[in-house]
């Protein structure tokens, strides 16, 4: 069995396990602190970032979230998630990169930093004035899920696809760390509503980081 090395709040590893969810893929969870910087852990994946999925038995280790969702993609059939012809394949991975990238150095990176890491590992305040700026490019980014929900029905195109998990990973994150603002933003926040209604996404919500509690409505599937 595939072994997951990740932290509750990795984002890209939401991604990699919701993408494992759809196309059921067994996996066991290792606990993995990447801020710790094990010796262990860097001979896995010398950039020293979760996720890293391995196969002992099969001496295969693999690391970045995107390239391992590639992997799942290409040597699992089940439930494609990268679909459709060549151009639509290529906005899937448009929106990937969107999220992976624009929206988690914007939003979650900055949440997990100051809501996150200050209080657990640096035991230090947050810096409002890092929040407030977080919270105003969040509803930016918003107002383009709102778009996208608004002109297509999933965010890529007709079917749901790894751009809407990747999308939802970092919310959850957000969420989690009580700082997602919903206000003026239905059709957004009704989109993910209906990703966090599937199976695939029930491990994440009953997962807790130690010390840090998600706010009460956290794991509610109701709007």
């Amino acid at each position: 069995m595939w072994q997951l090395y990740t932290f509750p709040l990795c984002p890209f590893s939401r991604k990699l396990r919701l993408l494992m969810g759809e196309k059921n893929v067994a996996y066991e969870l290792v606990r993995e602190n990447p801020w710790e910087a094990r010796d262990e852990f860097w001979s896995l994946n010398p950039a020293g970032r979760t996720p890293v999925l391995h196969d002992p038995q099969r001496r295969v280790t693999l690391a970045d979230s995107q390239a391992i969702c590639e992997y799942l993609e290409e040597t699992v059939d089940r439930n494609p998630l990268i679909n459709g012809n060549a151009v639509q394949r290529a906005e899937i991975r448009r929106l990937v990169a969107l999220f992976d990238e624009n929206f988690y150095n914007d939003v979650t990176g900055p949440a997990l930093h100051e809501k996150m890491k200050k209080r657990l590992v640096l035991r230090q305040s947050p810096d409002a004035q890092v929040l407030r700026q977080m919270g105003r490019m969040l509803h930016g980014h918003l107002d383009y899920i709102d778009w996208l929900v608004d002109t297509r029905q999933w965010l890529a195109g007709s079917t749901l696809s790894l751009a809407d998990l990747a999308c939802a990973a970092q919310l959850s994150v957000v969420e989690y760390l009580g700082a997602l603002d919903w206000k003026g933003h239905e059709q957004a926040q009704g989109w993910y509503m209906v990703i966090k209604s599937r199976p695939s996404f029930r491990p994440l919500l009953s997962e807790k980081m130690e010390g840090l509690p998600p706010p009460r409505e956290y794991a509610a599937l109701d709007l």
